[in-house]
């Protein structure tokens, strides 16, 4: 089973960049699913972006500011973030599905914070 931990959460102020980083302890070469989600206070899990074979996808809330993006041979996938609004805030959390039968695995999160 893979197992995925984020870095690069921290406190920014809005219209600031932070750059989230994911790092399995396996090859995501050839995972089918590879996500990341959101989580604020009082709210559930949200998906935010995605990279499947058939290519990425994003929330409609985060489209034109973040860039989902993977490096197969550093078995790392990132979330770059541009234009952070104080919306963004909660914990994000780094998702991997090795197949469709499979259970799909997460990181721990970290908090990002964007004030206003």
């Amino acid at each position: 089973q893979v197992q995925l931990a984020e870095s690069g959460g921290g406190l920014v102020q809005a219209g600031g960049s932070l750059r989230l980083s994911c790092l399995a302890s396996k090859s995501i070469l050839s995972i089918y699913h590879m996500g990341w989600y959101r989580q604020a206070p009082g709210k559930q899990r949200e998906p935010v972006a995605s990279i499947t074979g058939g290519g990425t996808d994003y929330a409609d809330s985060v489209k034109g500011r973040f860039t989902m993006s993977k490096d197969n041979a550093k078995n790392t996938v990132y979330l770059q973030m541009d234009s952070l609004k104080p919306e963004d805030t909660g914990v994000y959390f780094c998702s991997a599905l090795a197949t469709p039968a499979t259970t799909r695995r997460w990181g721990q999160g970290t908090q990002v914070t964007v004030s206003s």
